[in-house]
């Protein structure tokens, strides 16, 4: 049976969060927004999935300039500064008394609109701000098994169609690219660009390690990973070749190891592709290397986040 890599086991202690809607703490039952909100109407917004141990968001910086950034593309004005946003995503861990194995989703949508219209001038009133804390870990078994990833005829296109680069709420073209992927028996889907090359999947980023060294993307038509970046920071740190560039399935199926990176899993092997068999089939001695210095640059936060709300 296929599974998803952001899969995970319920906790009972979701049931009773407390989710941050600007500025109101609610409980889960009572934590709604408006039908006319322009995320539900359109997908209109923009978001953030951020990991959270040791009490702090984990590469908070990062995740907050991808954000505003793509506010300021969208002519979306969040309403709060980073240092005000930073507090909300604090304040809401403290209500739930949170402080590891945690993942936060914060959405920013354009807020409610006076009627059901895509022109953003229709909009009533300032932006919607949502922050949902959740206890949640991706699946050991999902870690050590490895995924199983399926090329879609989904392709990730041009940014003058719809920018790769935008982590907005507008995510159709991915989730059809989930679908194609399940409905193939896989658990998730390789994409590629306008131009035959691999891109990206449908919800994490995918690499490659062919003769000790590490292929990703050329980055042109995926989202900008913090991390992905995180990865390739690791590889230039511990002096392993690592490259973004073009590359085939040709060369994805004949890869020695195949790893997928996203905020919620870390590193996860793939086992296989179109059928393949990536090496072995099983998490190779890179992958296990790189998930190593992943969790080195986790702790190097952490540290860092201490001493910052300690300053």
């Amino acid at each position: 049976m296929s599974q998803s890599i952001h899969d995970f086991h319920d906790d009972p202690r979701n049931a009773d969060i407390r989710i941050w809607i600007n500025g109101t703490l609610k409980p889960r039952a009572e934590a709604t927004v408006s039908v006319f909100d322009s995320g539900f109407v359109l997908g209109d917004g923009v978001w953030e999935g951020l990991r959270v141990a040791g009490g702090h968001p984990l590469f908070l910086d990062q995740h907050l300039d991808r954000l505003y950034e793509g506010a300021k593309a969208l002519a979306l004005d969040i309403g709060l500064d980073r240092r005000a946003l930073t507090d909300a995503l604090y304040a809401t861990l403290a209500a739930n008394d949170m402080h590891d194995g945690v993942h936060l989703r914060l959405m920013v949508t354009r807020g409610p609109k006076r009627t059901p219209y895509q022109d953003p001038r229709a909009a009533a009133g300032g932006a919607t701000v949502v922050i949902i804390p959740e206890f949640k870990l991706p699946k050991p078994e999902t870690l050590s098994a490895g995924l199983k990833l399926f090329t879609v005829h989904v392709r990730r296109g041009f940014p003058d169609v719809q920018d790769p680069k935008l982590n907005s709420h507008s995510k159709l073209n991915c989730i059809t690219a989930c679908i194609q992927a399940i409905e193939a028996g896989a658990d998730e889907a390789l994409m590629l660009d306008p131009h035959g090359f691999v891109a990206t999947c449908n919800s994490t980023h995918f690499f490659i390690v062919r003769k000790g060294e590490v292929w990703t993307s050329s980055g042109d038509y995926c989202l900008g990973g913090i991390t992905r970046a995180n990865v390739l920071q690791a590889c230039r740190e511990a002096d392993i070749p690592a490259f973004e560039k073009n590359f085939s399935l040709s060369q994805v199926y004949g890869a020695d190891e195949a790893f997928c990176t996203g905020t919620f899993a870390g590193v996860v092997p793939v086992r296989s592709v179109d059928g393949r068999s990536i090496g072995d089939g099983v998490p190779g001695p890179m992958v296990t290397r790189l998930q190593g210095l992943y969790r080195e640059l986790v702790e190097r936060d952490v540290r860092f986040r201490d001493g910052v709300r300690l300053a």
